[in-house]
């Protein structure tokens, strides 16, 4: 209980006391003295009155600078200008009104009344008290006087019951705002015009449908009866029964498949856009500064499931639809000889093959009509020779030789379109490893053979007189055929000879070149000049020929197997060949004689062997396939397809002219130095 003191004094002894501050005060404040560490640096009174100055930025040291974002207008990144250099340190809501403004207004008049009724219940207070203290006894003074001091005014008890009015803002203030330029937004909006709509309204019942069917059975029926007059009533009416089942979805199957088609390929662009953009636009920069090197860049992967065990034996562009190729499927290792495979792919959709014709033998060999592309002439590993129709349905061709149409008994290494017959019949030559050259005649359902020659190491054998001697079989491994002198062509063999022939003596060979030490790969005659033909072999070397010299102009040694080789269709003096280490050469013999102006490896395994490689017969790109199935196709760098510079003064040619120009430089370069050589 607390206890009260009546005397004055004796309470400000107390608190005299209490502040006293006590003895060893003045010993404590006196020890107290500034330190300074013993490593602090020592600095004169002038150092010490030098002013520096520090100029403060507003600028946060800490903002990023580097801020990227994605730009939805242009569709890429762009970096950010604008950096938000504002650091806040505290943040305190405030309470402050004006005192002019509505609200603070609003305000007083709240608190006035609110003081107003404070004070009328501080009236009413006292009167209630006095009409209850007389009922109260009194024994105490002690309480009788704090009852006192609670009714004064001036008490502490008063002072806490009271309720102080709260002050208003007496201070004017103003804000300030400021407000930084943004980028304009532009909004970009087009509006199409809304198709055409038909109302259309009608009952249909089960009468109608059935009606309908009745009536597209009677115009089919009409239709089958004027392409076929006489047909049998059990014909009609297995074909009336046919007619129900199957027409109604083979009409809608055509659609599907051309929609479906062109959707895929849709797709198929869509995810491999950059490399669509690299086929029509890139060219490679950096072949400045290469002076007369080029690359290869690396465009579609052309794979299909089902041929990755295949090896990629026969390659084919067709000349009317440049997009469009052949690459047939088969194995070199006759130990290992199974199914083949013929596949049609197109540089619009590299995912999926546009044809596929499964076949029971390896193909070794194909070739597409130049003026007829839907006919395709294909050579098996078994002897037989085929031609399938594109524009037929199903998987079967349309011609093939048998045993008893005079098929080959080895493997058939190439295949040749010739010019029509007389007859206007299609027809082509093939050539085997049983030393026979033979034309294949298309007449009506069936093919029809003649021999050409037959091949033998001691010359040719006439096919029309049969001799009592003996001779030995020379295998022919490839032919190609002379691009103005139709009836001449060359023929390689096993033994590394190759063979000028004529189609009109078939009992002698007009020249004999010994060329190679192993089987001759590929030969192939010149686009633009005529007398001029390369050649290749597993014995690391390609040849080039004048057929009018015995001897190579060109010897190129590219140390590993080659496995084909190809002139350019855009310059005579272009070619490229493939090796079995996985590498393509690229020549040009106006800008280097002696060696490849590209030499780059394009497979990514090392054990893995390329077999062809082909040109495009207008785009500056190849196809290189191998024996694993793959078919890549790669983009010619601008320094493999330089043309050659004209000198001041002379008139530039154009077209196959210039080409026979550029050789005829070459060739007579080339007996200038023989006759220096004599």
């Amino acid at each position: 209980m607390p206890v009260h003191s009546n005397n004055p004094g004796q309470a400000r002894k107390d608190e005299d006391e209490a502040l006293d501050p006590g003895e060893g005060w003045d010993e404590w404040t006196g020890g107290r003295a500034l330190t300074k560490p013993p490593d602090q640096l020592q600095l004169t009174e002038d150092e010490l009155k030098e002013e520096i100055t520090k100029i403060l930025t507003a600028n946060n040291p800490h903002a990023p600078k580097n801020i990227v974002r994605f730009s939805f207008k242009e569709r890429s990144f762009k970096p950010t200008s604008g950096v938000d250099q504002m650091t806040v340190h505290f943040v305190l809501d405030g309470g402050l009104l004006h005192q002019d403004s509505d609200e603070a207004r609003r305000l007083k008049a709240r608190e006035e009344l609110n003081e107003e009724n404070a004070t009328r219940d501080n009236f009413a207070e006292p009167e209630d008290e006095k009409t209850e203290a007389p009922a109260t006894p009194v024994e105490d003074g002690g309480e009788v006087e704090e009852a006192g001091d609670e009714d004064r005014p001036d008490s502490a008890a008063s002072k806490t019951n009271k309720k102080e009015p709260k002050l208003a803002n007496q201070f004017n203030f103003s804000e300030r705002a400021s407000q930084t330029l943004n980028n304009p937004l532009r909004e970009g909006s087009c509006q199409t015009e809304p198709p055409p709509h038909i109302n259309f309204s009608a009952t249909v019942n089960q009468w109608e449908i059935y009606d309908a069917y009745v009536a597209e059975l009677s115009k089919q029926e009409k239709s089958k009866e004027k392409q076929k007059p006489t047909t049998s009533k059990t014909d009609s009416e297995k074909s009336k029964k046919k007619m129900m089942l199957v027409d109604n979805q083979s009409d809608d199957i055509p659609i599907v498949l051309k929609a479906s088609k062109i959707f895929e390929r849709m797709v198929n662009q869509n995810t491999c856009d950059d490399i669509a953009q690299d086929f029509k636009y890139f060219e490679d920069a950096s072949d400045e500064f290469r002076k007369q090197e080029g690359t290869l860049l690396p465009l579609w992967k052309f794979q299909y499931d089902k041929t990755k065990r295949l090896s990629v034996t026969a390659l084919c562009w067709n000349n009317k639809y440049q997009d469009l190729f052949a690459v047939g499927f088969g194995s070199y290792d006759f130990s290992k000889q199974g199914h083949g495979m013929l596949v049609f792919y197109s540089l619009k959709n590299s995912a999926f093959p546009e044809y596929i014709y499964p076949t029971d033998s390896g193909i070794m060999c194909v070739d597409i009509h130049d003026q007829h592309s839907f006919l395709v002439a294909v050579g098996f590993y078994d002897g037989c020779v085929a031609v399938y129709n594109l524009k037929e349905a199903g998987q079967d061709p349309v011609y093939k030789s048998t045993a008893k149409t005079g098929k080959h008994t080895d493997p058939v290494w190439e295949v040749r379109w010739q010019t029509d017959d007389m007859d206007n019949n299609h027809n082509f030559y093939s050539v085997s490893s049983d030393g026979r050259v033979v034309s294949w005649t298309l007449v009506k359902n069936e093919l029809i053979f003649t021999d050409i020659i037959r091949l033998s190491q001691n010359g040719a054998v006439s096919v029309r007189i049969e001799s009592a001697q003996p001779y030995s079989i020379a295998s022919g491994t490839s032919f190609d055929f002379h691009k103005e002198m139709e009836y001449m062509f060359l023929v390689g063999t096993e033994e590394g000879k190759i063979h000028k022939c004529s189609k009109s003596y078939s009992s002698q060979f007009l020249e004999t070149y010994n060329a190679h030490s192993m089987a001759v790969d590929a030969v192939k005659w010149n686009h633009f000049h005529p007398q001029v033909f390369i050649s290749c072999s597993s014995d690391w070397t390609v040849k080039i020929w004048d057929h009018t010299i015995n001897s190579p102009m060109f010897i190129f040694n590219l140390y590993a197997p080659v496995g084909d080789v190809t002139w350019s269709p855009y310059s005579s003096t272009v070619f490229a060949s493939v090796t079995t280490d996985g590498t393509v050469h690229v020549f040009d013999l106006s800008i280097n004689k002696y060696e490849a102006i590209c030499q780059q490896p394009v497979v990514a395994r090392k054990k893995t062997k390329l077999t062809h490689i082909k040109f495009n017969p207008i785009y500056p790109i190849i196809i290189v396939g191998d024996d694993r199935g793959y078919v890549n196709s790669f983009k010619l760098s601008p320094n493999l397809r330089k043309k050659s510079k004209v000198k001041k003064g002379q008139e530039p040619l154009q077209g196959p002219e210039e080409e026979i120009a550029k050789m005829e430089k070459l060739l007579s370069l080339l007996g200038k130095t023989e006759q220096n050589s004599v």
